[in-house]
């Protein structure tokens, strides 16, 4: 059988621009290409999660514009079940655009679209799907008192939630005591923790210090040099798996959906910290945000063969 994960989020379009560097200000570059590309934080986390093995439910907006038809196009390419997605009339998709480097590092500006209209009234219309879900995963590309309605919703129905905050944004420490698995980069860790994530040693006691705050366990991932891992019983760093990047685009995201799956599938916490490593591993080998995003049978090779 396979775990049923509820997955609230955004869904843009990405407007990828490949550039030999990043343009400084006042200054007109000549890039390399240009793609359009699926993507959205709650997209590419559901279409994780899905290539994963999960049955994914989404509940998300998009507008009534070409953008918006391509992406649920797409999203149910990969069984992604789209009966809680709203198409909003006379408004346009989220859409991101990206500048991507030769050093495959990555600048993102966004705009949020139909994201910014998913309302407390979509999170209770998908009530049921997500308390019959094994786990519920949100991100914060969406407005967040819906977000914090969707947790609410999940903990009263007794579902694991799995939350990556990301735009960093303040959250509150209720909030944060609702949260089964924050998962989050430097960046996020510094907004919540207050510390500034240079090194290992760092991601320790900002890790602790979310922890303080109220969440359960925290995973703060450091990039190519691995992650830290703190639970109630135990923390410990992971490094990270060695491949040649070509594209960071969606490799946080790729990492965030295939740990929901294992965990929903019971996979202990080390284990599935590794499943997840090394889908984002294989992430960063290639283009895009969904277009990068690795299906299981590959990800468990990786896995198997380090």
């Amino acid at each position: 059988m396979k775990p049923q994960i509820a997955v609230v989020g955004s869904i843009n379009m990405d407007l990828v621009f490949k550039t030999p560097r990043m343009p400084l200000p006042g200054e007109t570059l000549m890039g390399h290409s240009f793609h359009q590309v699926h993507g959205g934080k709650g997209a590419n986390q559901a279409v994780a999660a899905a290539r994963m093995g999960a049955d994914v439910h989404f509940v998300a907006c998009v507008g009534d514009d070409v953008n918006g038809k391509s992406c649920l196009q797409a999203l149910a390419q990969d069984g992604i079940r789209l009966d809680h997605i709203r198409a909003i009339a006379n408004t346009a998709t989220g859409v991101a655009g990206i500048l991507l480097d030769d050093a495959g590092q990555n600048c993102i500006v966004l705009t949020t679209g139909a994201n910014a209209l998913l309302n407390e009234s979509d999170i209770a219309g998908a009530s049921n799907t997500i308390a019959q879900a094994k786990l519920l995963l949100c991100q914060l590309e969406t407005p967040l008192d819906t977000v914090a309605q969707a947790i609410n919703s999940a903990k009263q129905a007794d579902v694991k939630v799995v939350l990556n905050p990301a735009p960093a944004q303040a959250l509150s420490d209720q909030i944060l005591a609702q949260v089964d698995y924050l998962v989050l980069n430097e960046t996020e860790a510094a907004e919540l923790s207050g510390v500034a994530v240079t090194n290992v040693e760092s991601a320790a006691v900002a890790a602790a210090k979310l922890q303080q705050r109220g969440a359960s366990v925290v995973l703060l991932t450091l990039g190519a040099l691995g992650m830290w891992v703190a639970a109630s019983d135990s923390s410990y760093f992971l490094p990270a798996f060695k491949v040649e990047v070509v594209d960071t685009t969606a490799a946080g995201d790729t990492f965030v959906g295939s740990f929901a799956v294992a965990i929903a599938e019971g996979q202990d916490l080390r284990a599935a910290c590794m499943l997840a490593q090394s889908a984002a591993a294989l992430a960063v080998t290639k283009f895009g945000a969904q277009t990068s995003i690795p299906l299981r049978d590959a990800v468990e090779r990786q896995l198997h063969n380090t």
